[in-house]
């Protein structure tokens, strides 16, 4: 698969569908802060779902499930997805249950740094970064050997609403945004990786091995 494609292109191939109680979890996120993928960025998702054809997909941060879910309703993928925050998991397991989708997503509760064990029973075709921005090229590191020798991690928020180093008013903040450079230049600069950064959504990279 090529990694050359056209934003705009990006943004016609992908027409969603969100039944009535997908509807509700973006409602509940919007009214309880949680912040979940854009519309763009989900579109890019599971456009390239619907181009690669996974079999078993890895999402490192469930939080509500929303993009999981997402996911499992636009595939014939198995998901393992990654929470550490106990009341955003209980939440996932709530909605995956009501959703009736039990039977194509694993929920695992636990920290994606400590969470190797409990996923590595098989490759997989696509991983999704979605967690903790400042451990983004940890995550990349520890589950990058788990992926299928023709599939690609996706990794939202690289763009970070815009927000450039220098406008950052707090040092925890030009920190972040510091480990997030970092990890965008990790990945353009990676010999055993090609990476295009696309400007959809928070901004999304489409990493694949270099054969």
């Amino acid at each position: 698969m090529s990694l050359e494609l056209e934003e705009e292109t990006l943004k016609k191939m992908c027409n969603l569908h969100f039944p009535e109680y997908v509807l509700k979890m973006r409602q509940y996120a919007k009214e309880n802060n949680v912040p979940i993928i854009q519309d763009e960025g989900l579109s890019f998702l599971i456009s390239m779902i619907r181009i690669k054809h996974p079999q078993n997909i890895l999402e490192i941060g469930t939080a509500i499930g929303y993009s999981g879910a997402m996911m499992a309703l636009n595939s014939n993928a198995f998901i393992t997805t990654l929470e550490r925050d106990p009341v955003m998991h209980e939440e996932s397991v709530k909605n995956i249950e009501a959703l009736d989708l039990k039977s194509k997503v694993r929920l695992i509760y636990k920290d994606a740094l400590e969470a190797l064990s409990d996923v590595n029973d098989r490759k997989y075709d696509l991983i999704f970064i979605d967690a903790a921005k400042a451990q983004y090229t940890n995550f990349f590191n520890l589950y990058s050997p788990l992926l299928s020798d023709d599939g690609i991690i996706i990794t939202d928020n690289m763009l970070f609403h815009g927000v450039k180093i220098e406008d950052a008013k707090s040092r925890s903040l030009r920190g972040l945004i510091r480990k997030l450079n970092n990890y965008t230049d990790f990945l353009l600069n990676n010999p055993l990786y090609d990476t295009t950064i696309f400007n959809l959504g928070d901004g999304m990279a489409l990493t694949s091995k270099r054969h």
